[in-house]
């Protein structure tokens, strides 16, 4: 089943700080709840810190999803998988977004602030946002994740 509309958990290192707050844009006026998590206006952030507070955030049922960004995403996706229950995929366009969720029910969207050049990060989002999970084989495979 794709996300219900309701609320969902952003965080980011000190390099995404616009994107983050474009996005949350974008998704309130979706109706969507959004908590921003990004350390304030400190000069630089420890990113698993931000991404343990998304990642407990959706395990405590705060929030349906999560997205976390940083340099390079692979930081954020690495830190939040560390968390039962949270299952990050790091993504750089809509076709992965829409796998992650399809095959692997990704509940927590990583993103790079730092590129490809070309990421459209509403597309990506919205499409993740909007994909169902198949189940099925996947759910198998999933609930092997530990």
């Amino acid at each position: 089943m794709s996300f219900e509309v309701g609320t969902i958990a952003i965080g980011s290192d000190h390099r995404a700080r616009e994107i983050v707050d474009a996005l949350a844009a974008h998704l309130e006026l979706q109706g969507w709840v959004v908590h921003k998590r990004y350390g304030g206006n400190a000069d630089s952030v420890d990113y698993p810190c931000i991404a343990d507070e998304v990642a407990k955030e959706i395990t405590s049922g705060n929030a349906v999803c999560g997205v976390l960004i940083c340099g390079s995403g692979i930081g954020m996706s690495m830190a939040a998988n560390k968390t039962d229950g949270i299952r990050a995929a790091l993504v750089h366009e809509p076709v992965a977004a829409e796998m992650s969720r399809k095959h692997n029910d990704a509940n927590v969207l990583c993103m790079a602030a730092d590129g490809p050049l070309d990421s459209d990060y509403n597309t990506i989002l919205d499409t993740w946002l909007t994909t169902d999970f198949e189940g099925g084989r996947h759910q198998r495979r999933v609930s092997l994740m530990r």
